[in-house]
């Protein structure tokens, strides 16, 4: 993958969490978006669950604030979440992938499959998209595109590979909102 096509990844990632369209992304940002997937799902923030995704959240962004915000102000800019990103993430391969985000996509996963069976079906896949504002079109599409065994279910190994082809440019099914 080039590094403009990477670059544009991150900063659509980026703009999906500065909320209030500041140019600057904080904590508010991150546990925003949790509290739209909860609100999605219908479960509580103080449910083991909802606990669960608040803590991956909170840990992604302590992370990044640690490692980003240089001059200490709480917030991130686009050119630092960048730079972060691409070290942490792309660069640090499988294991910077699992170390900073796996968390939070097993604890998204674990909300999404609302069945309990340990899967997520294609129902419980266009409700997280929906809580992500993905359109059910492209959600469809995704999943598709995903089952690649056909089962009509992705396992959080499928989901966590799917998430880190997209990033380390491997394929271009993107989950993100819109």
């Amino acid at each position: 993958m080039t590094a403009s096509v990477q670059d544009i990844r991150l900063k659509r990632r980026f703009e999906l969490w500065d909320n209030n369209g500041d140019g600057q992304i904080d904590k508010s940002d991150y546990e925003t978006e949790a509290r739209r997937i909860l609100q999605g799902f219908g479960e509580s923030e103080t449910s083991p669950k909802g606990r669960a995704l608040m803590s991956a959240y909170s840990h992604m962004w302590s992370t990044l604030e640690a490692k980003a915000d240089t001059d200490n102000s709480g917030s991130v800019s686009l050119e630092e979440f960048i730079r972060v990103t691409e070290q942490e993430i792309v660069d640090a391969g499988n294991p910077g992938f699992d170390r900073n985000l796996r968390p939070a996509i097993e604890a998204i996963v674990d909300i999404a499959d609302t069945d309990g069976d340990g899967e997520v079906n294609q129902a419980e896949f266009k409700r997280w998209m929906r809580a992500a504002g993905v359109d059910d079109g492209t959600a469809d599409s995704a999943f598709q595109q995903l089952d690649a065994n056909h089962s009509g279910a992705l396992s959080v190994e499928e989901i966590v590979t799917a998430v880190r082809d997209y990033h380390q440019g491997k394929h271009d099914i993107s989950l993100l909102g819109g």
